[in-house]
């Protein structure tokens, strides 16, 4: 299933694997939101250059547009 959310401005599209979306949404602007505060320099590059993500399971690999910097985070 394919949805978009909102983040700096920009609008990114989310791919989910799970039926229980409204919550993995939920866990994912939390994390995005706070490594944008208080993660490495890493984390932050790629979220300020995210093009989509993908949510499987507990884990949402995180496409920017360099493709180095595309990292897979923890939701919970």
């Amino acid at each position: 299933m394919k949805t978009m959310i909102s983040l700096q401005n920009k609008i990114i599209p989310v791919y989910l694997n799970e039926s229980n979306n409204k919550k993995a949404l939920d866990k994912l602007g939390e994390v995005l939101n706070r490594k944008l505060e208080t993660g490495k320099t890493a984390v932050k590059n790629c979220i300020r250059s995210l093009i989509s993500v993908e949510i499987s399971g507990s884990e949402a690999t995180l496409h920017a547009i360099n493709e180095k910097d595309t990292l897979t985070i923890s939701l919970y």
